[in-house]
């Protein structure tokens, strides 16, 4: 089934959507975040689920807008609320859920936003496999799905919309802050036995050889898909990658 609903807790109204054979039944609960621009209804998010599901009837999979994307009704796009909307997201499953066991499943921004957070606050789930993050989440925004009019206009002091399904407001001073904070420089080492990194050779979007020296550089288990895109087009490409996370996961 698939259930839609929305979570109104810690200053925030996260729009969310659940994957799952009964509500009831779910013990084991993946939390996944989706990419800058995208939304809830994420179809490698639904076929990563349909996968699950189909063998493991006490696993749920919960996916969410991040702050300013899908239908979250947030204008203004501050990395503090991505943090709020995980904390969020995260005591629903604990305490509504009643999960026993908390997974992460997340690709390009929503692997930055994870990445933050345990870097924030530590590792409260039990293993986390990130497909493309966007560990240089401002050489992303900023040099590949900017333009040079885009930059032109913030350093003018005016807010610009970018983006995919959703069009994101973008502010000078959240550039800034994107570029404050740089994971990159920041040690996972800590968290590495419980994460998995996988990446497309041919990821157009964030540099498969920045993403393989992060991994390398934090003993994080790493996959390289060959030929596979950022999106993972290719529906084999995609089931290997499924594969490879739930098996990690022990699922």
């Amino acid at each position: 089934m698939e259930k839609y609903f929305h979570i109104t807790q810690n200053g925030c109204n996260v729009q969310c959507k659940l994957y799952c054979t009964k509500p009831q039944d779910v013990r084991r609960v993946v939390l996944c975040g989706h990419g800058f621009g995208g939304h809830k209804d994420n179809k490698a998010v639904q076929r990563f689920a349909d996968f699950v599901l189909k063998k493991h009837k006490d696993v749920g999979v919960l996916i969410y807008d991040a702050p300013c994307h899908g239908d979250d009704v947030k204008k203004n796009w501050q990395l503090s609320d991505c943090l709020t909307y995980i904390d969020t997201v995260k005591q629903y499953a604990q305490t509504v859920l009643k999960a026993e066991e908390l997974f992460v499943y997340a690709n390009s921004f929503g692997g930055y936003q994870y990445l933050l957070y345990l870097s924030e606050y530590g590792n409260p789930f039990g293993k986390i496999a990130l497909r493309c993050p966007a560990v240089n989440m401002y050489d992303v925004l900023s040099q590949t799905i900017m333009s040079p009019s885009n930059l032109k206009a913030l350093s003018r002091k005016k807010p610009i919309l970018v983006g995919f399904d959703r069009k994101v407001r973008v502010t000078q001073a959240l550039l800034d802050e994107l570029k404050a904070t740089d994971i990159t420089v920041r040690d996972y080492s800590q968290f590495a036995k419980d994460m998995l990194i996988m990446h497309g050779t041919k990821d157009e979007i964030v540099p498969f050889d920045v993403v393989k020296d992060f991994a390398k550089k934090n003993d994080i288990g790493f996959v390289s898909v060959e030929n596979a895109d950022h999106r993972f087009i290719d529906p084999k490409k995609m089931d290997e990658a499924i594969k490879a996370i739930t098996e990690f996961f022990g699922f």
